[in-house]
């Protein structure tokens, strides 16, 4: 059904590319998971998920089977949710109606994050598993949230967006944080629809900003920023004895700090006592729903540890600065060259529907009265 709503528009070449990548990647994902799943039935001889558990406390680690199904289920979570490379399809499905992308961003997209909760207690004792989904994971959110910016179109604004969420969301699994994954998973579906179908007014929105761009912040602007952030962070994390992981605490800081710098505009200039209270209201609001979320899905130990940790928090703060340089700076000469690759996606897309092709050849649609240029005869020399 999805695959047909999808091909809603038959003759666009596009549309039909971005519904074959579908097409094969989903097969290939539900291999990984079937795969996955004859393992754990030759490993201890049931179907149900409950009874695996309970087998599984009884051992002292896990057998090579049980390893090769958490890796082959951390794959298929990563497919499912569009992960670099293997995220084309996600990008040009944006040529089906509105009504379908916000269907495909707003629940099935997140089929892997809902994979992972049900397999927690098996990925949290496979470290190879947590490492895969910390390493695409992690650098989808970042890289993907930074090609975002890069883009004019608010629907493929809102693509890359979906990436970079089910990416966090997939970081967050690997963590043992499922509590902020389940909560991930409930909002960004709710804000998801709701932005792609108010995106025609979004465009307009889009506009406004535009033509009331912010003033670029001063220096002393980011450093007030960052300072009062981890702060107020730090502040909060010692007043709960917060325990690691401490990274999304990091990227809270940076979300804050970059709320807090950038508090001025051509059109309003907004107090730094306001923006210090607006950061506690997100504070509080942030830190009621994760606590809450726990009595629901409680944090398991993770196996990647403070190295994980530290891998995590470096691309957060990665992320920090290369906002900034895209946002502020992309017309200097060292970031107009970065500011064509983040545009171009890296070209991975193009690099795996190439493969694609190849491996597995699709014939699609030939275009219907196609556009000619007509130059007149004397413009040419």
């Amino acid at each position: 059904s999805l695959h047909k709503l999808l091909t809603f528009y038959p003759d666009r070449q596009r549309a039909v590319l971005a519904a074959y990548k579908k097409y094969i990647f989903a097969r290939i994902a539900e291999v990984f998971l079937l795969f996955a799943v004859a393992f754990l039935y030759m490993q201890y001889d049931t179907f149900l998920i409950s009874d695996v558990y309970k087998l599984m406390q009884e051992r002292d680690a896990l057998s090579n089977l049980d390893q090769a199904a958490a890796i082959l289920i951390a794959l298929a979570a990563l497919i499912k949710c569009a992960q670099l490379p293997l995220h084309g399809w996600l990008i040009q499905v944006v040529e089906a109606p509105t009504p379908v992308s916000a269907l495909l961003h707003a629940g099935i997209i997140n089929l892997g994050g809902f994979l992972l909760i049900i397999f927690a207690p098996l990925i949290m004792l496979s470290a190879p598993a947590q490492w895969i989904l910390l390493i695409v994971g992690g650098l989808t959110t970042v890289l993907a949230a930074l090609i975002m910016m890069t883009r004019a179109t608010v629907k493929v604004r809102l693509a890359w967006s979906t990436m970079s969420q089910m990416g966090l969301m997939l970081v967050e699994c690997a963590m043992g944080l499922f509590e902020l994954a389940l909560l991930h998973l409930l909002a960004h579906s709710c804000y998801k629809a709701y932005a792609f179908l108010n995106s025609g007014s979004e465009v307009e929105t889009r506009m406004k900003k535009r033509l009331s761009k912010r003033a670029k912040p001063y220096i002393s602007d980011w450093v007030i920023g960052v300072v009062i952030a981890f702060a107020l962070v730090i502040a909060l994390g010692i007043a709960l004895s917060v325990e690691p992981p401490y990274s999304p605490w990091v990227l809270l800081g940076v979300a804050l700090s970059l709320l807090i710098a950038e508090r001025r505009s051509r059109t309003s200039e907004l107090k730094v006592v306001t923006m210090v209270g607006l950061a506690l209201i997100v504070l509080v609001a942030y830190t009621s729903q994760k606590y809450g979320a726990a009595f629901v899905m409680p944090r398991m130990e993770n196996s990647v540890g403070m190295y994980g940790d530290v891998f995590v928090s470096l691309l957060f703060i990665g992320f920090f600065f290369g906002y900034i340089a895209l946002r502020y700076y992309k017309s200097n000469p060292a970031i107009a060259p970065l500011w064509r690759n983040f545009y171009a996606g890296f070209y991975l897309d193009e690099f795996v529907t190439r493969i694609s092709m190849r491996v597995y050849p699709a014939r699609l649609p030939q275009r219907r009265k196609p556009k000619k240029l007509r130059i007149p005869q004397e413009e040419l020399i």
